[in-house]
């Protein structure tokens, strides 16, 4: 599809910012919701044709289109936009992680183990008050009036 350079550069720009691309499935839609300036239609094909050349994975789900960058769709971009190797899309970059508390101060403490309640449960006599073998069985009656039974 022909498009403006500076669209298609646009959509550049956000896919290798973001790593991911979203697309509802409505080609009628004057603006994309997170790139400026450009239709949904424009978004749409740009990322199929990246999706041709396995630049980028394409899902799609309910009516929306996912795109997933891919380690040559990277490179691709790179190339295509003039960027330096240090800048990374953002779902490569690594969070820093919060220092873990210290072990000895910080930690939570368990609540006391209350073996009682188990115990007094496992230690009980097993005599049934209820269900088979509750009771001493006299006879089993027939099935009233099917098969042979009691006479």
């Amino acid at each position: 599809m022909l498009m403006p350079t500076k669209n298609r550069r646009a959509i550049y720009e956000y896919l290798f910012k973001e790593g991911v691309c979203v697309a509802k499935k409505d080609y009628n839609q004057k603006t994309h919701p997170d790139i400026q300036n450009v239709t949904n239609l424009e978004v749409i094909k740009a990322c199929k044709s990246l999706a041709s050349r396995e630049f980028v994975k394409e899902r799609f789900a309910w009516r929306h289109h996912y795109w997933y960058l891919t380690n040559e769709g990277i490179n691709y971009l790179r190339e295509y936009l003039h960027l330096p190797a240090e800048i990374v899309p953002a779902t490569v970059k690594s969070k820093p992680r919060e220092p873990r508390p210290a072990f000895a101060g910080d930690r939570l403490t368990r609540a006391p183990k209350m073996d009682s309640d188990r115990d007094a449960y496992r230690a009980s006599e097993k005599a049934t008050e209820a269900g088979p073998g509750a009771a001493p069985v006299s006879g089993y009656r027939g099935g009233y009036g099917r098969g042979a039974g009691a006479m």
